[in-house]
């Protein structure tokens, strides 16, 4: 596989778009930043590994001290959809600059910088949606109310049944 592109374009990105209070890593991701591709068995899209635990990094977040080595792994499905592999990494280079946890302003600047694909236009959302559809063992909806059985495509049960309109 071959090795992926170091992100020069999203770190000056992200650099106009974070401040330094709330991205203390980013200019050590330079030296810092390592790219690599996960194992296929892997059941994540992206992570991000820093060298030290959790309380030596959330101190060197506060002191605006280098993080150390950080390596973000990306799946190697992620290659046969460039929409969602770009959207993954910003999602892990904002963890790696210093946005450590989930929080809306976390989300918000991933989906602006990289916005995800829709389910319609990614072949690998499509393809992890009919795994887990087909792990879950329900194959059919049925209608409580009607009887009417109808092929499941969605991970989310209807509101309402497709014949009879009753609620699910």
């Amino acid at each position: 596989m071959d090795p992926l592109p170091f992100p020069t374009e999203l770190l000056a990105t992200l650099s106009s778009k974070l401040t330094e209070e709330e991205a203390p890593f980013l200019p050590y991701l330079e030296r810092e930043l390592r790219l690599e591709w996960l194992n296929p068995d892997s059941s994540s899209l992206g992570n991000t590994h820093f060298e030290m635990n959790h309380h030596d990094l959330f101190k060197r977040r506060r002191l605006r001290s280098p993080p150390g080595p950080v390596t973000i792994g990306l799946h190697p499905m992620l290659v046969d959809d460039e929409v969602l592999l770009r959207h993954t990494l910003v999602h892990e280079l904002l963890h790696a600059a210093g946005l450590l946890e989930h929080t809306e302003r976390h989300t918000k600047l991933a989906d602006e910088i990289a916005p995800p694909p829709t389910l319609s236009s990614s072949p690998v959302l499509r393809s992890l949606r009919e795994d887990a559809i087909s792990a879950s063992g329900e194959k059919y909806w049925i209608c409580a109310s009607c009887g009417y059985e109808w092929e499941r495509r969605t991970m989310r049960k209807p509101a309402r049944c497709l014949k009879c309109a009753a609620l699910m």
